[in-house]
């Protein structure tokens, strides 16, 4: 029977879920959250999907908070909860008369609440007060629950904390192995996630001594009927998502070595229309890996119709891929055509690309093959994490402020994934000798010149990085593709000269697409 809600003008139908056999993850259009395995309504000529407990929320209500007017359940554009502070794109509870709105989830906080990590039940206060969270220590000025037997006081997303986390999964995504809720010690503990210093309860990995806050353990937060039908601890059930384990090629021929290893001497990877051979030998070979855009070397992998060249390692790459700058799976792809600008470095590549449609979120190979935790070569003595809190840091090589960084909790040192990816090690053109990605060089004038253009440059280097490596070091040039509008291949190039024409209509700038055969040039934005 079709059910009609107020805030659709279409009719929606009842959808029953199997908690075994089923997982939607469409977005609930009232609360904003994944519908996962709840019964939910459907609307049969749009995406529009509510869960069957919100449809059910009272178009009017009296609340506590704001007992002076009544409360009505409708569409508004962006606003803050007056509880919870968080920021509402969806449906939420708002009084006509006053700016106060209240989202659904806190307009229908239980009263009480007995959870798994505390021994008493909680009661809600029903009333904005100042307080910090015995959980997270965070200072707030909302509805906390409150334990009258030991004066325990906590956010209600605090009450919710699980003794036990999964390893990752695609709920929680921090760490491989399972975590567990223990209470603080006195010695010092720092996060691996964010960085920052753990000041009470935390979750902890037996396995590998990984501590994490609550808050970044469970990024998003998962309900307790997830985590019964997900995770049983000690389980030797294997949780992991083999979707993310799909090889990007299937093998065409194979053969036995001495030892009894079998290796695939000729492949047919999914970016790439023609069969690729495996190459032991790079004699006469001086290119670059069209996955990464690094040298190559052997193994590698070749077409002999194309030039494309694959290291054994990048040709091994996983076809779908989870990494801790994105909500969502990326999928593997190959830019031949038009570069894209990776996410985590800012660099352009035209390698291939891990990337996720619905966000416009890409990832190039060097990036995503960095780990959350690591040890650099030029600051050995602490680690560096991938750290939530680094925004107000800058870059101690280059002293950048993008958005993703590696940060020492020890001594703030910070790394951007654009110096991070510099290579320690590069001959420049016809120089006898390597140069070395150095720290700090001291000159006891105080001035400091490039040694390759001349001109003044960062203490840190002895020459820039872009004299050194080019301006777009993720760049393969050279490459050609088949273009519509074209008879012949074209290839990526770059031009510094101001009289080319693009199609004799404008002058060229840096990058563009070359013919070589007729000398046809075009733009990058006009392909």
């Amino acid at each position: 029977m079709d059910y009609q809600h107020f805030s659709h003008q279409h009719p929606l139908m009842l959808v029953l879920v199997n908690k075994v056999n089923d997982d939607y993850y469409e977005d609930c259009e009232i609360c904003g959250e994944i519908l996962r395995v709840s019964d939910h309504y459907k609307c049969k000529e749009c995406s529009f999907y509510i869960h069957k407990s919100c449809a059910e929320y009272p178009r009017e209500l009296e609340h506590p908070l704001h007992p002076k007017h009544l409360l009505f359940l409708e569409l508004h554009s962006r606003n803050t909860c007056a509880n919870c502070s968080s920021t509402m794109m969806n449906f939420k509870y708002t009084c006509s008369h006053c700016n106060f709105y209240l989202c659904p989830k806190c307009a229908f906080l239980p009263l009480t609440k007995k959870v798994e990590n505390h021994d008493h039940s909680f009661n809600l206060m029903q009333k904005l007060l100042p307080f910090t969270c015995d959980h997270c220590l965070k200072k707030d000025n909302s509805m906390p629950y409150f334990c009258p037997t030991c004066l325990f006081m906590v956010h209600p997303k605090c009450t919710s904390l699980p003794l036990n986390v999964p390893p990752s999964t695609k709920q929680v995504e921090i760490h491989d192995h399972p975590l567990t809720l223990v209470p603080s010690f006195l010695i010092s503990l720092t996060c691996n996630v964010c960085g920052d210093k753990i000041k009470d309860r935390f979750y902890f990995c037996a396995t590998c001594s990984f501590v994490v806050h609550p808050d970044c353990a469970l990024l998003p937060s998962i309900s307790k009927e997830e985590r019964d039908e997900t995770f049983v601890l000690n389980s030797k059930e294997d949780h992991h998502d083999k979707s993310i384990d799909l090889l990007a090629y299937t093998v065409k021929k194979t053969k036995l070595e001495g030892d009894g290893t079998e290796i695939n001497t000729e492949i047919k990877h999914l970016n790439h229309e023609h069969d690729l051979k495996l190459m032991t030998d790079k004699h006469g070979i001086d290119q670059k890996c069209d996955a990464c855009i690094q040298s190559i070397f052997p193994p590698f992998y070749a077409c002999a119709q194309c030039g494309l060249f694959l290291h054994k390692s990048c040709v091994e790459l996983p076809r779908n891929l989870r990494h801790s700058l994105h909500q969502h799976p990326l999928k593997l792809f190959l830019r031949e055509q038009k570069p894209f600008r990776c996410d985590a470095c800012a660099l352009p590549c035209n390698g291939f690309d891990y990337r996720c449609d619905e966000c416009d979120f890409d990832l190039d190979v060097q990036c995503s093959l960095i780990p959350d935790i690591l040890t650099h070569p030029n600051h050995g003595q602490h680690q560096l994490i991938l750290a939530r809190s680094s925004e107000d840091k800058v870059c101690s090589a280059c002293g950048s402020s993008s958005k993703h960084k590696f940060s020492c909790v020890d001594c703030g040192f910070t790394l951007d994934f654009k110096c991070l990816t510099q290579p320690q090690t590069i001959y420049y053109k016809e120089h006898d000798h390597p140069f070395t990605l150095c720290s700090i060089l001291e000159d006891v004038s105080g001035e400091y010149y490039c040694d390759i253009c001349e001109e003044k440059r960062d203490q840190n280097y002895p020459a820039h990085p872009e004299c050194i490596l080019g301006k777009y070091r993720n760049l393969k040039f050279g490459k050609t593709f088949k273009y519509d509008f074209h008879q012949h291949p074209l290839a990526l190039v770059q031009k510094t000269s101001q009289h080319l024409k693009c199609g004799d209509i404008a002058n060229l700038i840096d990058l563009v697409y070359e013919c070589a055969e007729c000398n046809f040039i075009v733009h990058r934005r006009c392909i």
